[in-house]
């Protein structure tokens, strides 16, 4: 049921196949395409909102602030003063931020389709490197729930408190793995910010190329043909880590500055595991790797949608591909909150396909808007 560019689902969401976009052809090309043909975008005029976050439980990084912009939805001639069809809160991947095209893209595509977005930088991300010490990781659960607090707190804010809007969820890349993480906390994680029960915290989610497997994904980019890949974020990681206004440690300095990481796993080794309280990067990989929960419970998911590339070349589609066997069963007995939609190609978290235009994005953004607008009808003035 969940093959290669399922027809039933695709039928579902009104989108056609997935077909690739000349000359973006194969799984690098497709990845690189933003970065080597960059699309010119509108300004951005998101509305900042500062949303306080606590000191990791490690003591790597105190109380600070996340920085996200509010994004309202485009008016149509038709229904130029309708309130938003719903919030969607927008993640970005590993070395991004709100201001990467990709997230920007798919951003415009969800505010063209009625929806507010709130595009969040994550700790340590530019433009809000100044609010927060520390760093992110695949598992940042005391961060993103006070966000998504806040977030329905906005919801009735853009409507009204007797009917606010729905709160969903979309991440690219890392950024869908941290929504999956933070939709599976476990009671106790939810009680300390204020969630008393194992209700969904989002309304509904969509994931893009999005790690399972931290393990799987790291051991996939120390591969040979993956090496310009894994400088490229390397350098990222390094530099927005030692940017740090609050400082990093004596520690961290030594192992940064000198001879800098040669691997993500080394990175995270050195940098993400203690920081976020794991004893060892083999503990982060595991703790914080979504695929061992999505296949035992997901009674606390949102209606989830996972969308996979086999070709991409950064995050091996094997994770995905077991999630959706042992799904596929389970849907003859009844509906799943979970979805696996995979195709062929598309690359990492590229999908450039010909019906591509600047006001409806790429056919990933167009998945997510129409997967987004099914959970949640548009409210009457």
């Amino acid at each position: 049921m969940n093959r290669p560019d399922n027809p039933q689902l695709l039928r579902q969401l009104g989108v056609v196949p997935y077909q690739q976009r000349f000359p973006w052809i194969g799984g690098d090309l497709q990845t690189l395409r933003d970065t080597l043909r960059p699309v010119a975008l509108p300004p951005d005029r998101g509305e900042p909102i500062a949303i306080p976050v606590p000191a990791l439980a490690s003591g790597a990084a105190a109380a600070g602030a996340l920085l996200a912009f509010l994004d309202r939805p485009h008016p149509s001639s038709d229904l130029p003063s309708a309130p938003p069809r719903g919030l969607v809160l927008l993640l970005h991947g590993l070395g991004g931020s709100s201001r990467r095209e990709g997230l920007r893209r798919l951003g415009l595509t969800l505010q063209a389709n009625g929806f507010a977005v709130l595009r969040l930088n994550l700790r340590g991300a530019d433009p809000g490197r100044h609010l927060a010490g520390g760093t992110y990781a695949a598992r940042c659960n005391s961060d993103l729930l006070p966000v998504i607090q806040r977030a329905r707190h906005l919801c009735a804010e853009l409507v009204a408190p007797a009917r606010p809007v729905p709160l969903l969820g979309a991440g690219v890349s890392l950024g869908g793995t941290m929504l999956l993480n933070a939709c599976m906390a476990s009671v106790e994680e939810r009680a300390t910010h204020g969630w008393q029960s194992h209700a969904p915290l989002l309304d509904g989610l969509f994931c893009a190329s999005s790690p399972l497997d931290l393990a799987a994904c790291s051991a996939s980019i120390e591969r040979p043909r993956n090496r310009v890949y894994q400088r490229w974020l390397l350098q990222r990681l390094v530099r927005q880590t030692l940017a740090d206004p609050f400082g990093v440690s004596a520690q961290e300095q030594r192992q940064l500055s000198g001879e800098p990481p040669r691997s993500i796993r080394a990175f995270d080794a050195a940098i993400t595991a203690p920081r976020w309280g794991f004893s060892s990067v083999d503990a982060y990989y595991q703790g914080a790797s979504p695929l061992t929960q999505l296949l035992k419970d997901r009674r606390t998911l949102p209606p989830t949608l996972l969308l996979q590339a086999l070709d991409d070349p950064w995050v091996p589609a094997a994770a995905a591909e077991q999630v959706s066997a042992v799904l596929e069963p389970l849907m003859q007995g009844g509906p799943e909150p979970l979805s696996v939609l995979l195709t062929r190609q598309g690359g990492h978290n590229g999908f450039h396909s010909p019906g591509d235009a600047r006001n409806t994005g790429c056919w990933s953004d167009r998945i997510a808007a129409s997967w987004l607008r099914q959970l949640s009808p548009m409210p009457e003035c």
